[in-house]
């Protein structure tokens, strides 16, 4: 490496989308894609929408001009948003940071809490793996916890023997993600009654970027709970992906923190245009999720009764499986399975010794059944 490089960049690996699989090979150009490794929606904006959002592109906004720097009026749909979906009245604009994407929002919170050797970082595993990528990009120490095999909820006895025996620096920070991912499941009472328990001196990072699937919000608890802060995202169920818009909703003091590390401009104008129009038009945007609820239980229903695999309950809008019987060839089993399926065109994720795949459309997921089921017939198990 570079003398002037960190000298541990080179234990870090950088995040890798890899569609269908993680050798990184590119997909045959020829092949029509199922994509059903990213958790994105399977629909994109209806035309009439995509023609009026293409309008405030080229009669508003201004390409010589920096973005509107301020998010106010994104920062208050957001709340009356919140608000709405929560049956609550108490979220204003000032509970409300925007960022660049859900990383950019984890980024900031990291750095306003832990940087300079004040904090470390506890998450349980398997779960979103941006937590400890940032953590460790910023020199954050980071200790991990299990799930359960069966049910995949923390390991609530091992987090609290954490909390209890990590010093220089204690446990500040704690990432849970509503309901989880890679394995779909919600927090269950039992977390959410240890969460709500934990003293004040740590922040509890709630990720809620599945909640339009899972219909279930800690929003309503915020106020009880100065250190408590939820994450959202337009990126899945108000199918903006590609504008990587996300916010944060937290007691006005830590807002006003992230605000201190938020780059300027973080938000590009088109963005703030496309958050905003989703959030005008969530009614016709947001009405595919009945469509997308129907279908992962379709999914659910037509792989759950193949012997060589074991499906979890889903609250988001993907399923979690993994092959069985467990054995010492499950890895290779897993990576044969994940390839033959990116041959034949459908993406889906390889991940934390199982598969994790995105509800598509119903033609794509009826295509990825099939598919998914003909490969496994030529498997020894």
């Amino acid at each position: 490496m570079l003398s002037f490089i960190r000298s541990d960049f080179a234990e870090l690996v950088a995040y890798q989308p890899h569609p269908g699989g993680t050798s990184g090979e590119p997909v045959k150009s020829d092949i029509t894609l199922d994509r059903l490794d990213s958790n994105e929606s399977p629909f994109d904006l209806p035309s009439e929408l995509k023609e009026k959002l293409s309008w405030t592109y080229q009669q508003v906004i201004e390409n010589n001009r920096y973005p509107d720097g301020s998010y106010i009026a994104l920062k208050n749909a957001s709340a009356e948003y919140v608000n709405e979906s929560a049956q609550i009245s108490d979220i204003t604009l000032d509970n409300i940071s925007v960022g660049n994407g859900s990383d950019e929002l984890i980024r900031s919170v990291l750095i306003a809490t832990c940087l300079k050797g004040e904090g470390t970082v506890l998450i349980a595993n398997p779960t979103f793996s941006m937590y400890g990528i940032i953590s460790q990009t910023l020199g954050i120490p980071v200790v991990t916890v299990g799930r359960s095999e069966t049910n995949f909820e923390i390991d609530l006895h091992a987090a609290q023997q954490a909390i209890e025996q990590t010093q220089n620096p204690p446990i500040r920070l704690i990432f849970v993600v509503h309901p989880n991912s890679p394995t779909a499941n919600p927090l269950t009472a039992k977390e959410l009654d240890w969460l709500q328990n934990l003293p004040e001196n740590i922040l509890v990072v709630i990720d809620e970027a599945y909640f339009e699937f899972s219909r279930n919000t800690v929003a309503p608890q915020l106020a009880k709970h100065p250190n408590w802060m939820i994450l959202r995202t337009f990126s899945k169920a108000f199918r903006l992906a590609t504008h990587r818009v996300g916010y944060a909703i937290a007691h006005p003091q830590l807002t006003a923190a992230l605000e201190k590390v938020r780059l300027p401009y973080n938000l590009p104008s088109f963005s703030q245009a496309a958050a905003l129009f989703a959030l005008n038009y969530r009614q016709e945007i947001l009405a595919s999720i009945e469509q997308i609820l129907a279908e992962r239980e379709q999914l659910i229903n037509s792989l759950s009764g193949h012997p060589a695999l074991k499906i979890w309950p889903s609250a988001a809008n993907f399923i979690y499986l993994r092959l069985t019987p467990t054995n010492k060839d499950q890895t290779a089993k897993l990576t044969a399975l994940t390839q033959k399926l990116k041959s034949q065109g459908t993406l889906i994720r390889q991940i934390s010794g199982g598969l994790r795949i995105t509800v598509g459309t119903p033609e794509e997921n009826q295509r990825s059944i099939q598919r998914l089921k003909t490969t496994l017939e030529s498997f020894e198990f």
